[in-house]
């Protein structure tokens, strides 16, 4: 059965298990809990082992599960180390990072993919994955650089975080994108949008459902090709003035839409 979460990012101006409970009222199987530096860490990674039993405890409580960390950048090697031992002795099996880099720069794609690989291989260690999405206007920004990054790296603890937002605004459809890449996918990152603008555009609009992306179609190519992961809502840009009932709604509505789809189509 394909899980579903919510990264924490959304409840950024919230404690954690004031997110969690919100999450795990909305109906969700778990959370990908944020480690973003600069934006959100909900998992603060340099005093990880301090924050663990209280983690804990809140999964205990709400019931939910660690489907994944969110971390970002690739450019901090000494926080990824972290990253991995957190994820390793909290049970999070996936650490989702972004390609860092300039599209269309072929040095800065080759420098991505040598860091990528070198974090994968101490990844495999921690016996977790790490996994790159195609960020737009990053190196690894669409559908032929995914492909390009997973020819060139072969450990078994590297995968693709595929996020539909991102490949629609490089000019893709996201459900013909992903059965190409969906092989070496381990974990989904998803969202609406209006538009194939720089952005994905005001919180409320990210909400699955609201935007133009035909998230039903990539449901559908996501379940006929066997994906069996984490499907975990990621949407960004909330601020203070974003009240917790509103940043809520927007986690109920996009559950409502996906577990409808999935339901449909007898994955979940």
């Amino acid at each position: 059965m394909i899980r579903l979460g919510v990264n924490s990012v959304l409840f950024r101006e919230f404690d954690f298990a004031t997110a969690a409970r919100h999450i795990a009222a909305c109906g969700y199987d778990g959370v990908e809990i944020a480690a973003i530096k600069g934006m959100c860490e909900h998992l603060a990674l340099d005093r990880w082992r301090e924050q663990a039993p209280e983690l804990k405890a809140v999964l205990e409580a709400t019931g939910l599960h660690l489907l994944s960390m969110e971390v970002a950048g690739i450019g901090d090697e000494g926080r990824l180390l972290q990253a991995f031992e957190a994820g390793a002795e909290l049970g999070i099996p996936v650490v989702n990072v972004g390609p860092g880099g300039k599209s269309g720069n072929p040095d800065d794609l080759r420098r991505s993919i040598d860091t990528l690989a070198r974090l994968a291989a101490k990844a495999e260690a921690y016996g977790v994955t790490l996994c790159v999405k195609a960020h737009f206007g990053n190196a690894v920004h669409d559908t032929p650089t995914t492909l390009h990054t997973m020819r060139a790296i072969s450990s078994p603890a590297f995968g693709i975080d595929m996020d539909p937002s991102h490949v629609y605004r490089a000019g893709e459809n996201p459900e013909e994108a992903l059965p190409q890449v969906l092989p070496r996918v381990r974990h989904i990152h998803i969202r609406d949008c209006r538009g194939r603008t720089q952005g994905p555009g005001p919180v409320e609009l990210q909400a699955c459902g609201r935007g133009d992306i035909d998230l039903f179609a990539y449901c559908r190519a996501m379940v006929l090709g066997g994906y069996d992961g984490p499907v975990c809502l990621e949407v960004i840009g909330a601020k203070p003035e974003h009240s917790l009932a509103q940043v809520s709604i927007v986690a109920a509505e996009s559950y409502g839409y996906l577990n409808a789809c999935l339901k449909q189509l007898h994955a979940r």
